[in-house]
C-alpha cells in the first residue's frame, strides 16, 4: 500500500471521527433545549390577501366559553398544589424546557412533552412524541384527545386535572 493511500486512508477516518463527534453534539443539544425553530413575525404582512383567522382554521378559539376549564390545577408531583390560568388563544406546553408553560423538572418528562389547546370549545391533549407518554384517566394518548373536567392527566410523575 502506498504511502499517499494510507495517508488518504488516515483522512478519511479522522473525517468520520468528526462528523461522529458533532453528530453527538447535535444530538444532545437537541435534547436540552429543543429543536431549532424559526420565529415568525408577529404582524401579517399588508401584501397578504387572506386574513390572519382564515390562514389556520384549525387554530384555537379566541374566547373560553362558559362550562370550559379555565384553570390547571396540579394534583400530584413536584409541583403539587401549583395552579395556572388557561389562555384559550394559546397552546399550553408541558416539559423540561424553560419555554414550557409548565416546566416540570423529572427525568421521565422529555423537553417538548405534551400541549393542551382549546379546539371548538373543548381542551384537547396531544402527546409531542414524548418517550414516556402521556395518559388521559390511565389511557395513552396517541392521537389530540379531548379532555373532560377534573379527568386526571399523567406526564411522567405528575399528574394534573382541568377545572373551571
Amino acid at each position: 500500500m502506498s504511502e499517499l493511500t494510507l495517508f488518504l486512508l488516515q483522512l478519511a477516518f479522522l473525517g468520520l471521527l468528526w462528523a461522529f463527534i458533532f453528530a453527538i453534539v447535535y444530538a444532545l443539544r437537541t435534547d436540552l433545549f429543543g429543536p431549532a425553530r424559526r420565529r415568525l413575525d408577529d404582524e401579517p404582512t399588508s401584501s397578504s390577501p387572506i386574513p390572519a383567522a382564515a390562514k389556520n382554521p384549525l387554530s384555537p378559539s379566541p374566547s373560553t366559553p362558559s362550562g370550559v376549564a379555565s384553570t390547571l390545577l396540579v394534583t400530584s408531583g413536584p409541583k403539587e398544589g401549583t395552579e395556572i390560568e388557561l389562555e384559550p388563544d394559546e397552546q399550553f406546553t408541558i416539559g423540561r424546557s424553560a419555554d414550557s408553560s409548565l416546566v416540570v423538572r423529572d427525568d421521565v418528562i422529555s423537553t417538548h412533552h405534551a400541549r393542551l389547546m382549546l379546539w371548538n370549545d373543548q381542551w384537547m391533549i396531544q402527546d409531542l412524541d414524548s418517550t414516556n407518554g402521556t395518559f388521559v384517566d390511565g389511557k395513552r394518548v396517541g392521537i389530540p384527545t379531548p379532555v373532560p373536567l377534573n379527568t386526571p392527566i399523567t406526564v411522567g410523575t405528575t399528574t394534573f386535572e382541568l377545572r373551571r
